[in-house]
């Protein structure tokens, strides 16, 4: 019987960008476990802004359908958002919204299960980014949304160089998060671990 397949990416594309920092974190300890670690980046699907004119002219882009695809194969799914202004940062909630509009047999959204990580310089850690992303995924689009998930603040000091939290116990408590995640993923496709 196949491991399940735990897709990880990051909320941001920045050039030192701390929820990258814990998305490859994240895949880093998956390939430790009992499952098939697949990271991506948003960087490899550029969408425009979502706007219906453009849908309603020349459909949803390629890479939407390329990400929505992604989403499909998973059975587990770890998204790692930074926090802009309290908020999710537009580049992951328009690959959201623009994966959304993909029509096709299966729902991105409700095949996979969930989970949030999020990554600030301050002290809540993103938590009000985990917030509305956990809005938006649940709510919004009807996804099973774990409760664990893992937040690390004062990010531009918490990554070692080896990639690493250099908080052993935040460290710990994220092994725990992709284990809950795992173990959810699996029972909910029907596989063992």
């Amino acid at each position: 019987m196949r491991p399940p397949r735990i897709l990880t990416f990051a909320g941001s594309i920045r050039t030192g960008s701390y929820s990258a920092s814990l998305a490859a974190l994240a895949a880093k300890e998956l390939a430790l476990l009992e499952c098939e670690p697949v990271l991506i980046s948003l960087a490899d699907y550029p969408m425009p802004i979502y706007d219906g004119d453009h849908e309603a002219a020349e459909g949803p882009p390629e890479a939407a359908r390329l990400l929505r695809e992604q989403l499909l194969s998973a059975d587990g799914v770890f998204i790692a958002t930074p926090e802009y202004n309290a908020a999710v940062p537009p580049l992951l909630k328009n690959a959201i919204d623009w994966t959304s509009r993909v029509k096709g047999e299966g729902d991105p959204f409700r095949k996979p299960v969930f989970c949030i990580g999020s990554t600030s310089p301050g002290a809540l850690g993103g938590y009000r980014a985990s917030m509305m992303l956990r809005q938006v995924l649940a709510l919004g689009l009807g996804a099973l949304v774990l409760a664990e998930q893992a937040m690390v603040a004062g990010a531009s000091q918490a990554f070692a160089e080896n990639g690493d939290l250099k908080d052993e116990r935040a460290q710990e408590r994220l092994r725990g998060t992709l284990r809950a995640l795992i173990e959810q993923a699996a029972l909910r496709a029907g596989l063992r671990v």
